[in-house]
């Protein structure tokens, strides 16, 4: 199955948010405590909230479009495109787009927290060279989607993952 531009989209929303979000937890709980099993427990709550919470997010918000694009084309036709192929595909996509970028968030919320399930020590330095590494991976596809310098989509990835390790050390969580 080819992914569409739409679910290129949401795996790359959701898998940042899933990296970057449970990377901020994973280093502000490393902070705080040396149990592998919290560090786990805590990052695993929050890659649930964030799964379930961009996927219904997705859907409310992709609801609310896609009925509103569904009502722009039933104006002229001055009728309901209820119960029609239409609606159907229109249904299929909300689901599509929402399970893609919930499920895209959790999966990326997996990334800082594997070292800590796999390693005994320098768990959290491996989590983080892991995590850029895999944002400099959807970089490259977001320039693949873009069509534009791969180079360039990684680089700005990797920045901004940069910066959110930068942001969340330094706000004397340590």
């Amino acid at each position: 199955m080819k992914l569409d531009h739409e679910q290129g989209r949401y795996i790359i929303l959701g898998s940042i948010d899933g990296i970057l979000a449970v990377l901020g937890v994973v280093i502000g709980t490393s902070h705080v405590v040396d149990d592998p099993s919290i560090i786990i427990n805590a990052a695993l709550g929050g890659a649930v909230a964030l799964a379930l919470t961009n996927g219904i997010g997705s859907y409310l918000a992709e609801s609310a479009v896609e009925y509103g694009n569904l009502a722009e084309l039933e104006k002229p036709l001055l009728r309901s495109l209820g119960s029609t192929t239409i609606e159907r595909d229109t249904k299929k996509k909300i689901w599509n787009d929402s399970i893609t970028h919930g499920g895209s968030s959790f999966i990326g919320s997996l990334v800082p927290i594997m070292p800590f399930v796999l390693f005994d020590s320098f768990s959290l330095e491996i989590a983080i060279i892991l995590s850029i590494s895999v944002l400099a991976i959807l970089g490259i596809y977001s320039g693949k989607i873009a069509k534009q310098s791969l180079i360039k989509h990684a680089v700005r990835m990797v920045g901004l993952g940069i910066l959110i390790v930068l942001a969340v050390t330094s706000l004397g969580l340590q």
